[in-house]
């Protein structure tokens, strides 16, 4: 018999039930489609963290470097005078730790050992900077007549120097010496081998290098090439391509051989650490800093404050405004779904009032209308989730582009450094390609928002259903 009556009711007020469910349905797609871009400003972000991490690192341990001295030894290059005329090209590498103090390797060790660490793994990064050309020795051109100096003992050659210089050229780039023990760990796990292959956990102190591919391009380097670095000759064996935005390095080499490069043996500059549970970073962090004095331990939730741009400013708006002007469409589409119902409950008050002389109990008769709105709300859940996958489709489809600005002195005492390896974050700028991912659990909060509403339209319409009297229905007949 409720079905039944169910049924013939709604069938009977189509018109009423889908402005009631539509209501509903807008509300619901909203809040489907703010908590899909939401997700997806979440996975954009990580992308952009694990450009500076590396895939599978919860955070870094390194050393600010302290303010240099004045008078402190800055990098020199010297270069043999040629007295010859000759004009053979002379070169000369300085090899610098970049960006960070270094850290003894043992500190790895005890990081690794700390309560909540899965893993860790020890890198160096450095700066190579190379200065090279060739110097030419000038000619003197004596001209006509002599002078006399001023004691009149010897004239003084007139004339003048011409040609001769010097040009010399200044290549910089980076260095990132890698532990290859663990390769699921550090920067070069944020890029993808695509030519050649990745280094082999024997090759811990074999001059071999992998290339990024942007470097590669540009100093035309292939499988198979070799790069001399402060006189060593490195064979390239691999070139990796950055998922997103640039490379740790401009070149990976073992960690050992790095440390000789730079004449910093045992030494590291960064730790990258990986956690037994996500749930437990903080905690993680706080152990590191109290066991392991005079470091700074960076977070990505430390990170994500160093991240500006478009991407910052549309997770905040999704975050915020997104949020709030979604509870406040649900809040209203449920009111008007409730007086909307009540309003049809006043219509009714002839059939309501002759169930209940024909023996209907108050209780019946609300049950009958908080049925029928639970069926609208589930109608008007079905109709949002369509939207919004719709919408959230359409979000993914047209993918736009968000730009996330790495800037200098983020969270956790990083310098100018965005926690990575040394790189630098000044101008840095990303772009990530904005989807809108929808869940399961996504789905679920729809459904449940959907009876919710139901249920709550169902209350208004049920109150005002209990009150009717049969007394209510003989004054309403003509």
């Amino acid at each position: 018999m409720f079905f039944t009556y169910l049924r013939r009711e709604l069938r009977r007020r189509r018109k009423a039930a889908l402005v009631v469910a539509s209501g509903l349905a807008l509300g619901i797609a909203l809040v489907i489609v703010v908590t899909s871009v939401s997700a997806g400003m979440g996975r954009a972000q990580d992308k952009v963290l694990q450009s500076l991490y590396g895939l599978g690192t919860d955070m870094t341990v390194t050393k600010a470097a302290a303010p240099a001295a004045s008078g402190s030894e800055q990098p020199r290059f010297r270069f043999d005078a040629q007295d010859d005329g000759s004009t053979g090209e002379q070169s000369s590498d300085r090899v610098m730790v970049r960006g960070f103090e270094t850290l003894a390797s043992s500190t790895v060790g005890k990081v690794d050992t700390q309560s909540g660490v899965a893993d860790a793994v020890g890198g160096l990064s450095l700066q190579v900077v190379k200065v090279s050309g060739a110097f030419t020795q000038g000619r003197f051109e004596q001209g006509e007549g002599g002078g006399q100096d001023r004691g009149g003992a010897l004239p003084s050659p007139q004339g003048r120097v011409e040609g001769g210089g010097a040009d010399f050229d200044v290549n910089t780039y980076s260095v990132y010496g890698t532990d290859v023990t663990k390769p699921a760990l550090g920067p070069l796990t944020s890029s993808k081998i695509t030519s050649g292959r990745t280094f082999t956990t024997a090759e811990t102190n074999a001059k071999v290098a992998v290339a990024d591919s942007a470097y590669a391009k540009e100093k035309k380097l292939k499988t198979g090439s070799t790069v001399t670095i402060k006189g060593s000759k490195f064979k390239v064996i691999g070139v990796a391509t950055a998922d997103s935005g640039d490379a740790a390095a401009n070149l990976y080499v073992p960690l050992k051989q790095a440390q000789t490069l730079a004449g910093a043996k045992d030494k590291v500059t960064t730790i990258y650490v990986k956690a037994t549970d996500s749930q437990r970073i903080a905690d993680v962090k706080s152990e590191i800093r109290k066991n392991i004095p005079g470091t700074t331990v960076t977070t990505s939730a430390d990170l994500a404050g160093t991240v500006s741009g478009s991407l910052s400013t549309a997770s905040s708006l999704a975050a915020s405004v997104g949020k709030w002007l979604s509870i406040t469409v649900l809040v209203a589409a449920f009111l008007v779904a409730g007086l909307l119902t009540s309003s049809a409950v006043s219509r009714r008050v002839r059939e309501f009032g002759t169930l209940k002389a024909l023996g209907w109990k108050s209780s019946r008769v609300t049950r009958q209308v908080v049925g029928e709105a639970v069926v609208n709300g589930l109608v008007g859940g079905a109709l949002g989730i369509a939207l919004g996958l719709a919408g959230a489709y359409a979000v993914t489809a047209v993918s736009p582009t968000l730009q996330a600005q790495l800037g200098g002195g983020g969270a956790g005492g990083v310098g100018s450094f965005s926690g990575g390896p040394g790189r630098e974050a000044a101008g840095r700028t990303l772009d990530v390609a904005l989807t809108a991912p929808v869940a399961l659990t996504t789905i679920a909060l729809a459904v449940g928002l959907a009876v919710a509403g139901g249920l709550i339209a169902g209350a208004f319409g049920g109150w005002r259903a209990s009150r009717l009297r049969p007394a209510d229905a003989l004054r309403r007949v003509e």
